[in-house]
């Protein structure tokens, strides 16, 4: 057993980032995509699972949630962290595909700094994390 410090594991606990949906495809495909560029990825299937997960001691360069979720709602997620000091300048990313104009509002509201359609493409999804990294290096 080798015990020497492995530098990708050591990375990729710098940089986890927490992803919630109810949509059991898309947290597959989000964390694959994510996975693919080196990041830790955190599952949650719904917005109650993702509250305890940020309850926890967990800190995360980043978030993206859905927008519409069983028990708390991406929008509330994004409101409750930005009360708590240790998650209130980790940058949320929003996902839906509500077409409901007023879903985007209230997710730039709540304090999420980038808003995906669904369906995306992969290169979609790259230029988002791109600028929602960006906000978390700045």
């Amino acid at each position: 057993m080798n015990n020497e410090p492995n530098p990708v594991n050591d990375k990729n606990e710098k940089r986890r980032i927490l992803v919630a949906d109810d949509d059991p495809a898309i947290l597959r495909l989000v964390s694959a995509i994510l996975e693919k560029e080196n990041y830790g990825v955190v599952t949650a299937r719904d917005g109650r699972e993702a509250y305890k997960i940020l309850q926890g001691d967990q800190s995360f360069t980043a978030a993206i949630f859905d927008v519409v979720m069983p028990h708390i709602s991406g929008p509330e997620l994004v409101r409750y962290m930005k009360t708590e000091k240790r998650h209130m300048k980790i940058p949320v990313m929003m996902m839906t595909a509500e077409q409901d104009p007023k879903l985007s509002s209230d997710s730039f509201a709540a304090g999420a700094v980038v808003f995906l359609p669904k369906p995306f493409t992969t290169a979609q999804l790259h230029t988002m994390l791109q600028m929602l990294i960006g906000r978390a290096a700045g």
